[in-house]
């Protein structure tokens, strides 16, 4: 199976090509820079590089979120596009599970990954090997960082937690619970292979149109047009625009 896996849900911008296993290629460029601009070029560099075509992929698979909202947009708007042009399955995993794959399996501590949502907030979820399998024990949530870590101090056993400082982080990072530590640097960079890996085997979405970024908080957009449109879902609001 070759596989296309796409990240670009926040800063960093990852694309990588996978074939049943093993990687093939990646590139990952750590800084802010607009994705649109270089998600299918790099896309297109990495497939000449290997000599593939777009009719050998078989799958792709996108970290849908959360994450910064142009971003996760990005992403699963290329994803949906080449999948469904090329009537491959699409496989859509969560931004923060890709994060935690970062973590080896014998490592038996609950890991909460998070990324700044600003103001004091985070996207945050909590996962856990079980059996050598990743599982999420804590549900993805926008919320407080302060409230994230009251809840964490709760858990009973040692909590791992994922991701990069932020001027606003760092006053709560400083005074972490003794349960609680901080990964090092080197593994708060997702990795596309490990979301590849994730997707191989997980089931492809039934519609690639009917797609939704999973923001996990509602845009000002989208917040402005519920208003407007009491009772009606997310999804009708994806048609509408």
């Amino acid at each position: 199976m070759k596989i296309l896996a796409i990240d670009t849900s926040n800063h960093p911008m990852s694309i990588a090509l996978v074939e049943d296993d093993r990687l093939m290629a990646q590139t990952t460029l750590n800084m802010v820079r607009n994705h649109s601009v270089y998600v299918l070029p790099t896309i297109e560099r990495l497939m000449d590089d290997l000599g593939w075509t777009p009719a050998d992929l078989n799958r792709v698979v996108v970290a849908n979120g959360p994450g910064s909202y142009t971003g996760i947009r990005i992403a699963t708007t290329t994803a949906k596009v080449l999948a469904t042009t090329l009537g491959i399955d699409l496989v859509a995993e969560s931004s923060l599970k890709v994060l935690a794959t970062n973590v080896l399996p014998d490592d038996k501590r609950l890991i909460v990954p998070f990324f700044d949502a600003r103001r004091g907030n985070v996207f945050a979820g909590g996962y856990q090997y079980q059996a050598g399998k990743l599982v999420a024990v804590m549900e993805d949530q926008h919320c407080a960082f302060s409230d994230l870590m009251v809840r964490v101090t709760q858990q009973p056993q040692g909590v791992l937690l994922i991701g990069q400082s932020t001027p606003k982080l760092a006053d709560e990072l400083a005074k972490l619970p003794t349960n609680v530590t901080l990964a090092p640097a080197d593994l708060t960079l997702p990795s596309t292979y490990h979301l590849a890996l994730l997707g191989r085997t997980a089931t492809p979405v039934a519609d690639p149109d009917a797609l939704v970024p999973d923001y996990l908080r509602l845009t000002e957009a989208e917040a402005q047009w519920q208003k407007q449109h009491p009772g009606q879902t997310a999804q009708e609001y994806v048609h509408e625009v």
